[in-house]
């Protein structure tokens, strides 16, 4: 039973949102279901770190659904910027079961155990968040990943977490986020949201000692990186 990660799936079986006219994104379903098969395996688990589905409702990502759940393992799934189905939690739980989709649950305040990790984690916000609004969202964001990570504690596994935006970018910090990383001690943190042929470059990196990594869908050749 193992644990893998990706973000930034950014389906659009059900919508017209052509990943392709992207560079290095051509038939990324296609390479990202083959890479899954051959890696993922029923009992395993693969935590999906946002921007799933270009969809702006939960009926119009049904297409999208309903692919990753016919992969292997158990998705976790945490709300990326470009998640605009995303709804109350009650909403996606009730909408998951009434389609049979049981391979597929939301992290939202809340954690799940997967072997000897405990996975939690939430969207996160930028990095250089200087509006009132964006400070808003930044610290709600704080909040939301204090109760994931106190969710993830109270199993007595070791907390894994899991954010969309990246907590710095370049010598740029967000000091917010990367504090509570700090005091909880997380040894390991994913991240998404980049993209771009410079992504695959963008090595781990240790800050306060917590390891940093990039899994965006291009950054790992579309293929589900094992945690660990």
């Amino acid at each position: 039973m193992s644990l893998f990660a990706i973000a930034d799936l950014h389906l659009s079986l059900g919508t017209d949102k052509p990943m392709d006219v992207f560079r290095g994104w051509d038939n990324h379903v296609a390479r990202l279901e083959g890479n899954w098969w051959r890696l993922v395996s029923d009992d395993d688990t693969v935590v999906i770190a946002g921007d799933i589905s270009w969809a702006i409702s939960l009926e119009q990502a049904k297409q999208d659904f309903a692919f990753l759940n016919s992969l292997p393992g158990r998705k976790l799934i945490i709300k990326g910027n470009h998640d605009y189905w995303w709804t109350t939690r009650r909403k996606m739980d009730e909408y998951f079961e009434e389609y049979g989709y049981n391979t597929l649950s939301i992290i939202h305040n809340s954690a799940e155990v997967s072997g000897n990790y405990a996975v939690c984690g939430t969207r996160g916000w930028f990095f250089d968040a200087e509006e009132d609004i964006d400070k808003k969202i930044l610290m709600r964001e704080v909040g939301r990943l204090k109760m994931s990570i106190d969710a993830a504690e109270k199993t007595g596994k070791e907390p894994v977490v899991f954010l969309h935006y990246p907590p710095f970018m370049g010598d740029s910090k967000c000091d917010e986020i990367l504090s509570v990383l700090k005091e909880r001690a997380i040894r390991l943190c994913y991240y998404g949201h980049i993209h771009g042929p410079n992504a695959r470059r963008i090595p781990e990196r240790a800050i306060d000692g917590t390891i940093f990594k990039l899994i965006s869908c291009d950054a790992v050749d579309f293929s589900p990186v094992p945690v660990g």
